[in-house]
């Protein structure tokens, strides 16, 4: 891919985000599509795997039913179609479960076959809101994330990649749960292998892109490739990621009391009580009990400036003062540490913001500055922790909030990306990332 068509398809893809970003706030066995409807994926069969074997002793990655749907953004058909495969993955605590991922082609393809997995930041609590289900016709602001997205991939399809999208939090959203994310994205990338439909051969080269959400799927895929999916690993040649969660016991604190993102406190809690069957809602006082019921369905779109100061202290009972006083807590947000389990094969692009005053989040006392939901100097350590491994990694800062920074992060995420799909040599900026936090553990303090 030359510099040009990079260029080209990054300043596409940017034109095309101001105009969805301004929108948005305001609002194996072959299965024939549904009739269009405003159902929910428990009420499609298609997500309903209905085999004979037990979902257990099939292998991961295997298609389960194939269907072609038209790509559809709001309900209205575009002139694309989508391949949809249900495959069999493993949710957050290792048990098998039919998840979704969605595969367009390019219209026009360039040369071989090559594939740009595009991890969604659909964030939500609701399945009816993942990208599958956005995909085959649903509408709502839930399901507008990902037809916002659709603005992303449509250069990349232009340039000749075909698109993988994975449903990264599973069937039953399992919000903020970053391995799970890794797991469903590398068994998809299993799956399209196995699907003629989608095109896609056992030895095309993947690249790993994502932002937000969309980042913990794309990083945890990359991290956990070598042992979990080394026939995966073998054809990633990079991961562009932006706006990361590294430590996820950081964040409750960065984010504790912000006039924009406090609404993200409570959506982790029901995300993380229910990919890791704890019930987390037992540490809450009544405010807060009724709090996680009312948002345990809730978008991500509902979660964003709505609850402006909200504080970890205002929702729990007084002798769980902090999130480290709660043991469950702590354990599951130490397993959620990126680079804490392995190192990715190939390749790492990182952008992170540290403006989040902007949106309403002051720099911790502890932690510094982020973008107002995640923490730079957390993606900093985790870029140094790589490069002490021996990985390329290319890492930029800017001093813009989570939202705006998307605007500068994606070109060059994009141009970095698709150089990778080249013979070039991957740069690093390895010897000019200032040091970050500290990545060690929660300390249990009940």
């Amino acid at each position: 891919m030359n510099r040009r068509l990079g260029a080209l398809v990054s300043a596409v893809a940017i034109s095309a985000l101001g105009t969805s970003l301004a929108v948005l706030p305001a609002e194996a066995r072959t299965t024939p599509a549904p009739a269009r409807s405003a159902a929910g994926p428990l009420d499609d069969p298609f997500f309903d795997y209905t085999g004979a074997t037990p979902l257990r002793d099939v292998k991961p990655g295997t298609v389960l039913k194939t269907r072609t749907v038209p790509y559809s953004v709001q309900g209205v058909d575009l002139p694309l179609e989508a391949v949809q495969l249900l495959y069999r993955t493993r949710n957050a605590r290792g048990r098998a479960v039919a998840n979704v991922t969605s595969v367009v082609r390019p219209i026009l393809p360039l040369g071989g076959a090559k594939v740009v997995s595009y991890q969604s930041f659909y964030d939500s609590l609701n399945p009816a809101d993942q990208p599958s289900v956005a995909i085959a016709g649903g509408t709502g602001l839930g399901p507008g994330i990902a037809n916002v997205e659709t603005t992303l991939i449509a250069p990349l399809l232009l340039a000749g990649f075909t698109i993988n999208i994975p449903d990264t939090e599973g069937p039953t959203a399992d919000f903020a749960a970053g391995p799970e994310y890794g797991y469903t994205t590398l068994d998809s990338l299993r799956a399209i292998t196995r699907a003629e439909a989608t095109g896609v051969g056992r030895r095309t080269p993947v690249g790993l892109i994502g932002y937000s959400g969309g980042a913990i799927g794309s990083e945890w895929a990359a991290e956990l490739a070598h042992d979990y999916a080394p026939d995966v690993a073998r054809r990633i040649v990079g991961t562009a990621i932006g706006g990361i969660l590294v430590h996820p016991g950081h964040n409750l604190h960065y984010m504790d009391g912000s006039l924009a993102w406090a609404g993200v406190l409570p959506m982790a809690l029901i995300g993380l009580s229910r990919a890791y069957d704890v019930d987390l809602a037992r540490y809450a006082n009544e405010e807060g009990k009724a709090l996680l019921r009312k948002m345990r369905h809730a978008s991500i779109t509902q979660a964003i400036g709505t609850y402006p100061g909200l504080t970890w202290k205002s929702i729990v009972k007084p002798r769980y003062a902090t999130p480290e006083a709660v043991r469950p807590l702590v354990r599951i947000a130490n397993g959620l540490i990126m680079g804490s389990k392995h190192t990715p094969t190939a390749p790492m692009f990182m952008g992170q913001g540290t403006g989040g005053v902007l949106e309403g989040t002051q720099p911790h006392p502890v932690f510094g500055s982020g973008d107002g939901v995640m923490v730079a100097g957390d993606v900093r350590s985790l870029a140094r922790r790589y490069c002490s491994r021996g990985l390329d990694v290319v890492y930029h800062q800017y001093p813009l909030s989570h939202f705006t920074s998307i605007a500068t992060w994606l070109p060059q995420a994009y141009t970095w990306l698709l150089g990778r799909f080249g013979d070039g040599a991957a740069p690093s900026s390895c010897g000019d990332i200032k040091r970050g936090n500290s990545l060690a553990p929660l300390k249990y303090a009940g």
